[in-house]
């Protein structure tokens, strides 16, 4: 998927004219775009990281790691994970929301009863921070995404904590995405990873269409992939012999 490094997916034309039909090559493992942070998140937060978060679409469980804010978005190793589920609810629905767990080791009632605690002359930042550690990356992409009067009431501003819903609308660029979807299907190859259309062509790694959730599991595949199809390579020269 990385252009700049030789893989351009300049073998899509050469087999979809030969009549191959190719499912399109899209981003995965990648990041998404939101409609637009602010100036000031964008100024002073981007390429900050978000630690020990969920994130999970609704109705999904969901996953806990970490990721990053970007000038456009967010992407890491978390949204990564959730890549294919978000790019297919995009595909369904014209945008994703996701739903941030700033706090996922408190539950909605702890966060409300310290949120309920006096704060005095405290500000409301001051108060966060002493109550609830939330503060950094964390308070701005609150303070960015929740209506200001939430902040009034303790069990609102808590349920904002649990379940901050970020509207993804388009994933980056497949020329900086980690890996790719789509490619050629399973249905147009035989067991030996040769095209049934095209006796003597074989195909391997990103070249067939499926996607892993990690770099490392990718890899493992991609080799794994190009060992079967040298081998049938191999099986299918001494056959012509």
């Amino acid at each position: 998927s990385w252009a700049r490094l030789g893989s351009d997916g300049a073998w899509v034309p050469l087999l979809h004219v030969r009549g191959i039909a190719i499912a399109p090559l899209r981003p995965a493992n990648c990041g998404f775009e939101v409609a637009g942070w602010s100036a000031h998140l964008r100024e002073r937060f981007a390429g900050a990281p978000l630690k020990t978060v969920t994130l999970a679409l609704p109705g999904e469980a969901p996953r806990k790691g970490e990721f990053v804010l970007t000038a456009s978005g967010i992407e890491g190793s978390l949204v990564y994970a959730l890549s294919a589920p978000i790019r297919k609810r995009i595909g369904q629905q014209g945008s994703a929301t996701v739903l941030l767990d700033l706090l996922p080791d408190r539950s909605h009632q702890q966060i409300a009863t310290a949120l309920a605690k006096p704060r005095g002359s405290h500000s409301m930042a001051k108060h966060l921070h002493r109550q609830l550690r939330l503060d950094g990356t964390k308070a701005a992409l609150l303070r960015e995404l929740t209506d200001a009067d939430a902040f009034q009431h303790p069990q609102a501003l808590a349920a904002a904590i649990k379940a901050l819903p970020i509207t993804l609308l388009r994933p980056r660029p497949l020329d900086e995405a980690i890996s790719s979807a789509g490619g050629v299907p399973f249905e147009a190859l035989d067991d030996n990873l040769m095209l049934r259309q095209l006796p003597g062509v074989f195909c391997a790694g990103e070249m067939l269409d499926w996607e892993a959730p990690t770099g490392g599991y990718l890899l493992t595949a991609c080799f794994a992939t190009g060992k079967a199809a040298a081998e049938g390579m191999l099986r299918w020269l001494n056959d012509a012999v």
